[in-house]
């Protein structure tokens, strides 16, 4: 693809106009907002799945009501390998013209499930705002993403009006949180609808509340889960006990194998990533993180290289004999979940194999060993020269007033090989409405509004410099 050409560059009156109609239009955006967190959208099974359908239909009415989309439909795809459909999206379009060049804009409606209502100081889908914060299930990820993209056209569409040549696919997925089963096969159905020359991802974070950035690397993904056995049934402890490996034990010297004695993952095979990172302070990772007085991070090299660069393991469920079901028995087994971040620059595949390999070579005592459902993500590093990144960045400092920062994200967005598959020519942009305290997936789960608005602010100002441009 050629660069882009401007003949004309955005006016200021007109850049003007769109900063006044994004002000004037994050009233009604948040009362928007407030009323998606409202619906407790989960794509796991064990929740209501009718409420998926009214989050679709609730962002497919937002999308028709900004005017611009030559069409809007809410749409499901085939899950690969199963009888099963994904949940519903949405899916709206608007061919560009004269020239210009066309955006795409993904965000998700479907949220984590909320867990204890007791860990929340409000209820979770009460959409509430304390301390210039909107508290909700969702409030940040990712439906203020949605509702970035919302009110970013709004504003836009009201300032330019029929000068707008932009093409603009707007795709809200309602899977996210449950692994995105059909996300591929959605972007083979409506490849056509969905392609275009650079694509908004808007579930990433920022730097902090009043410092945008713009993700540059993620880490990849590979979860999967681990059956150990070492009986065939379970035995009175007391005449087994210390000649007999119960399953616990043996899982627990297994685990064990996976960390040095300061916390760095030591599985052979795992890749780093040499690149530096920013200034990043311990007392930041305390206040960000919330890491109790008295214990220590883990790891070695700058904090942040731990979390962008360096593969990490957590043990993120177990099935066990619980407390209130304990007796003096010898378990068969014991079976957990492990989730394993995965450095730019290898594959997932690659690294559950180096992960596998290390189980099986550490099994204490002769255990036997199962794994299942394993999942696969690989990490994502972006290509920073393209145009589109210069404008977005021009965009962030703009929209905040503030130069942004590149960011590694030490999360994953499985979904962008997937975008990068699919659209090889396209330009990714991850961007995101988070901040550091955010708290996406856990209770209290809040957006910084003054982060959102500059959000609203940037995305305007990225499409209306896009809308000038000629390909």
């Amino acid at each position: 693809m050629t660069s882009p050409s401007s003949s004309v560059t955005a006016p200021g009156d007109l850049e003007a106009a769109v900063a006044a109609a994004v002000s004037s239009g994050i009233p009604s955006a948040l009362s928007d907002l407030g009323a998606l967190v409202r619906i407790p959208g989960i794509a796991w099974p064990a929740f209501d799945q009718t409420q998926l359908e009214r989050s679709a239909a609730a962002v497919a009415e937002l999308a028709e009501g900004t005017g611009v989309f030559d069409s809007v439909r809410v749409l499901r795809a085939a899950v690969p390998g199963t009888d099963e459909h994904g949940q519903p999206a949405v899916l709206a379009t608007r061919a560009s013209r004269n020239g210009k060049p066309t955006i795409l804009l993904y965000a998700h409606h479907d949220v984590q499930p909320p867990g204890a209502d007791e860990l929340w100081d409000t209820p979770p889908f009460e959409p509430t705002v304390r301390g210039g914060r909107l508290y909700g299930r969702g409030a940040a990820d990712d439906k203020a993403g949605i509702m970035a993209h919302i009110a970013s056209i709004r504003a836009v569409a009201e300032a330019v009006g029929d000068d707008l040549d932009l093409g603009i696919a707007m795709f809200i997925e309602g899977e996210e949180e449950y692994g995105s089963r059909s996300f591929g096969q959605f972007l083979k159905d409506n490849e056509d609808a969905l392609r275009a020359d650079a694509i908004v991802v808007a579930d990433s974070g920022n730097w902090d509340a009043e410092t945008p950035g713009l993700t540059v690397s993620l880490r990849g993904a590979v979860r999967f889960t681990l059956k150990v056995r070492t009986l065939d049934h379970a035995s009175h402890s007391g005449m087994f006990g210390g000649a007999v490996p119960d399953s616990m034990l043996a899982t627990i010297r297994l685990l064990d194998s996976l960390w040095d004695e300061n916390g760095s993952v030591a599985v052979a095979g795992l890749a780093v990533r040499d690149a530096e990172t920013p200034d990043y302070s311990e007392a930041t990772l305390r206040d960000e993180a919330g890491l109790l007085p008295g214990v220590s991070p883990i790891g070695d090299g700058t904090i942040l290289s731990r979390i962008w660069n360096k593969p990490s393991v957590t043990v993120i469920g177990i099935d066990a004999t619980s407390v209130d079901a304990a007796s003096n028995t010898l378990s068969p087994e014991t079976t957990v979940v492990l989730s394993c971040r995965v450095a730019p620059g290898q594959s997932a595949e690659d690294a559950y194999a180096a992960l596998e390999a290390h189980l099986r070579a550490h099994a204490p005592f002769g255990a036997e060993l199962t794994f299942s459902d394993l999942d696969l993500g690989n990490p994502f590093l972006v290509d920073t020269s393209g145009w589109a990144v210069g404008l977005v960045r021009g965009a962030m400092a703009d929209g905040y007033g503030k130069a942004p920062v590149d960011l590694g994200i030490g999360g994953s967005i499985p979904f962008i090989a997937d975008l990068v598959e699919t659209f090889p020519g396209a330009q990714i942009l991850v961007t995101g409405v988070e901040d550091p305290h955010a708290r996406a997936h856990s209770p209290n789960e809040s957006l910084h509004l003054d982060t959102f608005r500059h959000a609203v602010a940037t995305e305007a100002l990225l499409l209306t410099r896009m809308n000038e441009i000629t390909l």
